[in-house]
């Protein structure tokens, strides 16, 4: 029960910053998504590095709030201006302490993640608040995050409830899927499996895939809704073609034993190893045996006990299975096989963490 819940935890405190447009700005617009700016007016138009910064600059010194907090974006961002978190995080103060929503929002980001200032859980808290009382849908999700895993102060399940769920009903996709967790697991709130679905289901049909994979769970097992294998395929599948490697790995299975849709081997170990090549383990050790039995793909013991070693290496309630088997295909194989098979196992290693270092630089 819990690790179903415990999904919806891997998003933890947004660290999305606001950028807002003003007329100040003239010649420059931000954009949310890809944090861009770009010049536009003709040949009139301000030169974005200098006019238009000393303006806003001016206005911003002069106390306008906007100005102040489209300033703190900028040094933020280092767009129009060197990046200086420090500075963006001065004048997000002052249009902050004017009431700006989204400057104390972006306020607290800085603060939460230790951004020009030393990091302070408690004052990302104050100014996350200061903002979710106004209504804003980030600082109140992020309110939220914090009251439940006892960051910034005492852990208060019904606090993080409100603040959960106030985002939610602004349509908030992530706040709707932590709400439908709460309510699954029953934190701050009696455990209601039917409203756990509501809530999921409002989150999947925005396109969530950890609310899409729970809700094909939920059809699947018949917990807050009538069990309907081929519902619980469909949004299994939606979750899955996101990448989501649990519905991956749920969409092989339902393949691999017919249910809400045709057996088919072949669809199994497809889906199978795209959950086995993002490392879940119970991926790899379904694939693994898969090879064994030549169920889908041709009979491979080097294949079988590669998958089954990788998966066995891995922390899971399954592990003393995955050894048993792995261990059992090991006395089948000639030791030419076996060599192969560990040395297979540790270049997929080496190449997973290599790519998993060239996505974090």
């Amino acid at each position: 029960m819990w690790a179903v819940y415990s999904e919806t935890m891997r998003d933890f405190v947004d660290g999305m910053l606001y950028v807002q447009s003003s007329t100040l700005f003239r010649g420059l617009i931000f954009v949310l998504v890809g944090l861009a700016w770009w010049s536009c007016g003709g040949s009139d138009a301000l030169d974005p590095d200098h006019q238009t910064m000393l303006e806003l600059r001016e206005a911003a010194e002069q106390g306008d709030a906007t100005a102040q907090f489209n300033l703190g974006v900028m040094f933020d961002l280092g767009e129009g201006a060197s990046q200086d978190y420090a500075e963006a995080q001065r004048w997000y103060r002052l249009a902050a302490e004017q009431g700006h929503a989204k400057a104390q929002y972006n306020l607290g980001v800085t603060y939460y993640q230790g951004r020009g200032v030393p990091q302070d859980y408690a004052e990302a808290v104050h100014w996350y608040r200061l903002a979710a009382e106004q209504g804003d849908t980030w600082a109140q999700f992020n309110l939220g995050v914090m009251y439940d895993i006892g960051e910034g102060g005492p852990q208060d399940y019904a606090e993080a409830l409100r603040w959960y769920r106030l985002a939610a009903e602004q349509g908030y996709a992530k706040a709707e899927a932590r709400l439908g967790g709460m309510y699954y697991v029953g934190r701050g709130v009696p455990q209601d499996y039917a409203e756990a679905v509501r809530w999921y289901r409002l989150a999947a049909e925005q396109g969530h895939e950890d609310s899409q994979s729970f809700l094909g769970t939920f059809f699947r097992l018949g917990y807050g809704a009538p069990q309907d294998y081929a519902e619980a395929l469909r949004w299994y599948r939606l979750a899955a073609e996101q990448g989501n490697a649990e519905a991956q790995h749920q969409v092989g299975l339902m393949h691999f034993n017919g249910q809400g849709v045709p057996q088919s081997y072949a669809e199994a170990q497809r889906w199978q190893h795209l959950a086995a090549e993002q490392g879940l383990a119970e991926a790899q050790a379904k694939l693994g045996m898969m090879y064994f039995n030549g169920q889908g793909l041709p009979q491979d013991y080097v294949a079988a006990h590669m998958w089954l070693n990788l998966a066995a290496t891995q922390s899971s309630e399954d592990w003393g299975r995955f050894v048993k088997d792995r261990d059992r295909i090991a006395a089948e194989m000639v030791p030419a096989q076996l060599t192969e098979a560990q040395n297979r196992a540790g270049e997929w290693r080496r190449k997973t963490w290599s790519e998993i270092r060239e996505r974090s630089e």
